[in-house]
């Protein structure tokens, strides 16, 4: 007897075990935002004036209001490891948003003043 209240109660802790975990997964999806993060780290090449960074970088900045699927925009760098000094980070409503951005006129005027002086550039499309 005191073997099956044993196993019943081992039973009962697995099973509540499981539910708070489905619970806690269905609540984290549930908050989990759809935007999509566009994170570009950039190494600029070699005779590349600052102004001409900071002109980039303040195209970037201006992205949002040129293109209504970009959020957010971050361009200040705190740290770097390698040969990518900077990071250029977009937040996107939508994966859709984030493909409709390509050869959008906001992403062909913002090129003007980002890809003449881009070296070499890394893409991660980040979501949930």
């Amino acid at each position: 007897m005191r073997k099956l209240v044993s196993s019943l109660l081992l039973a009962g802790v697995v099973a509540l075990g499981a539910s708070v975990s489905s619970v806690h997964a269905a609540a984290a999806s549930a908050t989990a935002p759809k935007s999509v993060i566009h994170v570009v780290t950039v190494s600029w090449k070699k005779d590349t004036k600052p102004e001409q960074i900071q002109a980039a970088l303040d195209g970037a900045h201006k992205l949002p209001a040129g293109y209504k699927g970009i959020t957010r925009v971050w361009t200040r760098t705190i740290k770097a490891q390698g040969e990518r000094t900077h990071a250029i980070v977009m937040e996107f409503a939508s994966e859709q948003a984030l493909k409709d951005y390509t050869d959008s006129a906001a992403q062909k005027e913002w090129y003007k003043a980002y890809l003449p002086i881009r070296e070499r550039s890394t893409t991660f499309d980040i979501t949930n």
